[in-house]
């Protein structure tokens, strides 16, 4: 992505259904969930510990829009970066499972579960991908499926 490149590693046939990949884990910190939430969605579950106690959360936890963001970065750096990406027309499901909690060491891992051709431009394959993110318990704590489009070899070859 960026600029136009003539190689990348991954090119719409290798998202073959079952394909995946894990990242790698990072742990988050207090600091960065209450920054995201003071700039960006500011409930008090997400910027207050003492509030966050008495909520259905039961204390401070990442905004399910971070979660979104980190795995968004997770992607980018594990396959996306290094792929013939044409972008994506969009998330079909998100679902938050467990709170993310200051401290959490989170991975995230893709499956390919469709891959075809497009009909009206074959140069682009379709994915639809499944993610999800898994906490150091090996807890599933949020997932999503949604669409993303690459190059196909072949149209970069020619």
């Amino acid at each position: 992505m960026g600029g136009e490149r003539e190689e990348y590693e991954y090119y719409w046939e290798d998202f073959s259904p079952g394909w995946s990949v894990c990242s790698a884990p990072r742990t988050l910190t207090k600091e960065e969930i209450l920054a995201f939430a003071n700039e960006f969605d500011p409930q008090p579950f997400h910027i207050d510990e003492e509030a966050a106690r008495d909520t259905l959360l039961g204390g401070l936890a990442a905004s399910g829009w971070h979660s979104c963001s980190i795995m968004m970065k997770m992607m980018c750096e594990t396959y996306l970066l290094n792929s013939a990406s044409m972008g994506s027309p969009g998330i079909d499901e998100t679902r938050w499972l467990k709170p993310v909690r200051p401290g959490d060491r989170l991975a995230m891992k893709c499956t390919c579960i469709e891959a075809r051709i497009s009909a009206s431009r074959p140069e682009m394959g379709i994915c639809k991908m499944h993610w999800e993110m898994i906490n150091q318990h090996n807890e599933p704590v949020m997932t999503m499926t949604g669409t993303q489009l690459f190059k196909t070899r072949r149209s970069s070859s020619s």
